[in-house]
């Protein structure tokens, strides 16, 4: 004959102990609770008992004081006696049975209390799944938690957003490596082509032939550095240092006058001491990337770029405004995309790398600023960058 056990008995199943989750101790929590107030509740009812009925189950009664009347004596105690048994026995009953009840309760809110926890959890373990089933490929998923507006909401409303602002980015740079690599296969494509005419006409002028590698080549290394410069800007690695704004914008603007004369631009400066902290290195390539921008995208012929620097309670701004053609807002809200020229503001002898106000918007988002692009009702570009003001601006 088999030996009989539990496990051959009982399914193997409910042998085994609920995992030590929310739920289980949101279910210990619940009847915990509920047995400690219980036993409050029939301590209370048992005072309260004791202190009408005189009775004591504790301390017994003391012995009876002797009288003179021995007979009416002891009548009054044999009936004091049996109204004590009586209520003892109804008291020590009631107190049985109200434990025994308290028990069969505590066992009851266990149950109770173990469906009432699934039920308030059961959101939160459809955001866990959903949340296990979102991938890189499915990021417009979203949780949109129904009911009314509390915690388990919010957390799904919060976790939402978080995803949407994940599925920007993916997609950011999802087109930003896209557009990379058209921008650095166009050099490349170039060059191999120069070389294949070159190897099927011997008589080629060489000095030509470098001249085209050299140029193609120029334009291959600028637009590598620019973007070594685009990701070094987005990693916030960098030390701050107290940068005077109006000092980088007059540095940026003289570097470039030989251009800005060059296409017969004129520039002007203006600005008081704009202190605020950061890179100077990062800082100098903003303001130079904002002047040349206006300087190649500007009028064919007597442009003007100015160049301001001003303290407001907001912060420290720089700004660069520069006359050309009219332009659309809609364009104007993409040219900080990366690769997004514009084909109303290229110039065919010089196109750049597409990466100038890109360059200058991850730059000042490591500052913890913003970058404003307004199209001039007249014509042309105004660009405005604001940054956190430097603390001790004014104590300058």
């Amino acid at each position: 004959m088999p030996r009989l056990s539990l496990a051959t008995l009982v399914p193997r199943r409910m042998l085994r102990l609920p995992p030590r989750t929310v739920r289980l101790r949101l279910t210990l929590l619940y009847s915990g609770l509920f047995l400690v107030s219980g036993m409050v509740l029939l301590v209370t009812i048992y005072l309260i008992f004791r202190g009408n009925t005189g009775v004591d189950l504790i301390v017994p009664g003391g012995p009876a004081h002797r009288s003179v009347n021995q007979g009416a004596l002891n009548e009054v105690r044999r009936m004091y006696l049996g109204s004590l048994e009586r209520d003892t026995h109804g008291l020590h009953e009631g107190l049985l049975q109200s434990a025994i009840t308290l028990a069969i309760m505590t066992v009851v809110s266990v149950g109770l209390g173990w469906l009432v926890a699934g039920r308030v959890l059961r959101p939160l373990r459809t955001m866990t799944a959903t949340t296990r089933q979102i991938s890189e490929r499915n990021l417009n998923e979203r949780l949109a938690l129904p009911g009314p507006r509390d915690e388990l909401k919010d957390l799904a409303d919060t976790v939402d957003g978080l995803l949407a602002r994940l599925e920007a980015h993916v997609a950011e740079q999802q087109r930003f490596a896209a557009n990379a690599s058209h921008e650095l296969r166009t050099p490349l494509a170039v060059t191999q082509t120069i070389l294949g005419s070159a190897r099927n006409d011997p008589n080629r002028d060489n000095g030509e032939l470098v001249e085209r590698l050299h140029a193609v080549n120029t334009r291959a290394i600028d637009l590598t550095e620019a973007l070594l410069l685009l990701s070094r800007a987005g990693q916030r690695s960098f030390t701050s240092e107290r940068v005077d704004l109006s000092l980088i914008a007059e540095e940026a603007t003289e570097t470039l006058l030989p251009l800005a004369e060059n296409r017969g631009v004129t520039i002007d400066t203006a600005g008081e001491t704009t202190a605020t902290l950061g890179s100077p290195a990062l800082l100098l390539q903003l303001a130079t990337n904002l002047v040349h921008n206006a300087i190649v995208h500007n009028l064919p012929e007597q442009g003007t770029v100015s160049v301001t620097t001003e303290v407001h309670p907001q912060g420290a701004v720089l700004t660069v405004e520069n006359t050309g053609e009219k332009l659309d807002p809609q364009l104007v809200s993409t040219l900080v995309e990366p690769f997004q020229r514009g084909t109303e503001r290229i110039r065919t002898d010089h196109a750049g790398a597409g990466l100038g106000l890109a360059i200058v918007n991850s730059i000042a988002q490591a500052h913890d600023g913003t970058l404003t692009l307004t199209p001039r009702a007249t014509g042309g570009l105004c660009v405005s960058v604001q940054l956190p003001a430097d603390p001790a601006q004014n104590g300058v």
